[in-house]
């Protein structure tokens, strides 16, 4: 069965982008805008609301089409959310890399979930926004609570 993100997902998701429609450097020096918006972006770049939700849909579908084509064992909705979340916000080659994902594949959920916290690092130091939202991937991961942020 393919997903794709509930509502739910995508106001988690969004809570924890947040709405910018003025670029910005995320800190890493990765031009960002609208809802973490990342392609193409340029500092001086603005955009409108419905530009911002236009770069979300087509983001969203790019990270569930990796989470649907890299996790090989049956998942529940909330499990898909928190991927696509974990997806969006580290990128691809971090969901294909990772021990979560191995972990996932050989049947191990509580030790896939255990494999969010992590990812907590941005420029080598450990970032609260990441430990706040990478735990609550993993309660979504595991209980389907979608505490936002």
């Amino acid at each position: 069965m393919r997903f794709v993100t509930s509502e739910k997902g995508i106001e988690f998701i969004k809570s924890y982008e947040a709405l910018v429609l003025k670029a910005y450097d995320d800190g890493t020096g990765v031009w960002t805008i609208g809802y973490g918006h990342t392609a193409g972006v340029m500092p001086g770049m603005e955009i409108t609301e419905s530009r911002a939700v236009e770069f979300l849909q087509a983001d969203l579908k790019r990270f569930e089409e990796s989470v649907n084509r890299y996790v090989t064992v049956p998942l529940t909705q909330n499990m898909f959310d928190a991927l696509v979340s974990f997806t969006f916000n580290l990128g691809t080659g971090a969901l294909k890399r990772s021990t979560l994902l191995k972990k996932l594949n050989c049947g191990d959920i509580t030790g896939a979930a255990g494999q969010f916290e992590r990812f907590v690092y941005a420029g080598g130091k450990v970032m609260r926004g990441l430990v706040r939202r990478r735990a609550a991937e993993k309660e979504i991961f595991l209980n389907g609570k979608y505490l936002l942020n």
